[in-house]
């Protein structure tokens, strides 16, 4: 049975998170403040942390980088950890604090049970719902040279 520690302030999250993992095999702790999260790193050995972004006293991003000085100090095991982002424009920030895997809320409890499964066993989730949509460049702005257009050898 893997040990998950949820880290965040919010109840609906919470609420949301324990409904969409409690049938899994899974023992669930909590804490709702994030300076409190390597305390409960270091009682519990949590396999997964999942960490809400925007938890109050210490954001998800920063608890992540504190379990990350922690364990390369060798005061801390390494955890695994989750992050639960608000916004797209989190990710550059999230992917530099090494997380082993992000969601871009709002997200289906598929989709979290999916990546808590992926990172839970050494894997890497990356959820690609926070890329825009790119449109195709129509071939005859290409060709016409319309403004702002890119030339054919930018495109390959």
């Amino acid at each position: 049975m893997a040990r998950i520690l949820i880290a965040t302030d919010a109840p609906e999250v919470r609420d949301e998170l324990v409904a969409t993992l409690a049938d899994g095999d899974y023992e669930l702790w909590g804490v709702d403040e994030g300076r409190r999260v390597r305390r409960a790193v270091a009682e519990l050995d949590p396999e997964l942390v999942v960490l809400d972004a925007h938890i109050g006293t210490m954001g998800g991003i920063a608890c992540t980088v504190d379990l990350r000085l922690e364990a390369d100090a060798g005061r801390l095991r390494p955890t695994r950890v989750l992050l639960l982002l608000d916004r797209r424009a989190d990710v550059f920030t999230a992917k530099r604090a090494r997380v082993d895997g992000f969601v871009v809320r709002p997200a289906s409890p598929v989709l979290i049970r999916t990546a808590v499964r992926e990172v839970l066993e050494g894997g890497v989730f990356i959820d690609h719902s926070y890329q825009p949509v790119l449109a195709p460049v129509p071939a005859s702005s290409v060709a016409l040279g319309v403004a702002g257009a890119a030339a054919p050898e930018e495109l390959a």
